[in-house]
């Protein structure tokens, strides 16, 4: 019920401050659960992929420090977030949605770059995608990246792709590359779809930050 609530309070804030969000090809959303991925690319893209996926409700990764705070963590608890390591990921980074999935109430939000400020795609979402035996949808962002241009009623444009397959078998680094190009190509074909002059450009500084803490 939080979750629900929750997502419709972030539907009218953003009406007010904004006013101008689009989300298209939602009939390439599979009927049952998903992992829908995407890259990272401002830290409210998590709520964009969640209200245009709506009615949909999702689980997503948070990093754990975030939980330290007595608030924050109940807001996250019960906003379906499970935290997790950045730094030292062990299995629970795994194990905890493969469990939610295969439960069937809930999808799963995943950024397998892990960061706004990398371009690597990671395996965990193929794996996560394997173990749970749901499909990976990819989805992109494109928008305001700084708040204040959020008040500026920049449009916002959240699409999706067609599922992406997981190919049968032993799920082998060659498998999970292949999978992993397969991703990138959806995501490039969808920023094209939306605009094909888009190009993201991360925040210098901040990339920066990322990189000397050994996360890009």
């Amino acid at each position: 019920m939080f979750y629900s609530f929750l997502r419709a309070a972030i539907r009218v804030f953003l009406w007010i401050i904004n006013g101008n969000f689009h989300s298209e090809n939602t009939e390439a959303l599979p009927e049952g659960n998903y992992v829908l991925v995407g890259p990272h690319r401002t830290w409210w893209d998590p709520f964009m992929f969640g209200l245009a996926a709506s009615p949909r409700k999702f689980t997503f990764m948070a990093k754990e420090e975030t939980f330290h705070n007595p608030i924050i963590r109940w807001i996250l608890v019960h906003a379906n977030a499970f935290p997790v390591n950045r730094a030292k990921p062990g299995p629970s980074a795994i194990k905890t949605p493969v469990k939610i999935l295969r439960k069937g109430e809930l999808s799963l939000i995943m950024f397998p770059t892990g960061s706004r400020y990398s371009s690597d795609i990671k395996g965990g979402a193929t794996l996560i995608a394997r173990m749970a035996r749901v499909p990976l949808v990819p989805a992109v962002y494109q928008g305001p990246l700084r708040f204040r241009d959020l008040l500026k009623r920049q449009k916002i444009t959240v699409r999706f792709g067609a599922p992406i397959p997981i190919p049968s078998g032993r799920m082998d680094d060659a498998r999970i590359e292949e999978v992993s190009q397969s991703m990138q190509t959806a995501f490039d074909k969808l920023d094209q779809e939306i605009d094909p002059n888009f190009h993201y450009v991360p925040d210098e500084e901040k990339y920066l930050e990322e990189k000397a803490k050994g996360k890009v």
